[in-house]
């Protein structure tokens, strides 16, 4: 096989659930193809560069192989590699958003009746 429309290629390698959402994504210019735009139509060749957003994450993978048909989870991971770049800017991510999260934190109750009163008090004084 020569090559495979990029948007075949995403969903095969299972990045989209469909072809239309990998279709769309293409289009609005969030998947960059060797660090450029591309168009669905552009056609996927081994040792390509790909920028792909996944949720939170933003993962640069390198073509490894090609295939215009969806398979099973393991089979589609042979299709690429991801860079170590990639990894280590997801894990940084990824922990930056846990410390966060964790600084973040909600009261595990709501305010009892003391707290309540003084909340009362503290809104009557700022003048709410």
């Amino acid at each position: 096989m020569d090559s495979v429309r990029l948007d075949k290629w995403l969903w095969a390698a299972r990045f989209f659930k469909t072809r239309a959402l990998a279709k769309k994504a293409i289009e609005g210019g969030k998947v960059q193809y060797n660090g450029a735009r591309a168009k669905t139509s552009k056609g996927v060749e081994v040792g390509a560069l790909i920028r792909v957003p996944q949720g939170w994450d933003t993962l640069e993978v390198e073509v490894v192989d090609l295939s215009g048909q969806r398979r099973g989870a393991p089979e589609a991971r042979a299709l690429y590699r991801e860079t170590a770049e990639s990894v280590a800017r997801r894990e940084r991510e990824a922990e930056a958003r846990r410390l966060t999260n964790q600084a973040m934190q909600h009261p595990l109750k709501r305010p009892d009746k003391k707290q309540r009163r003084e909340i009362k008090r503290f809104q009557e004084r700022s003048g709410e």
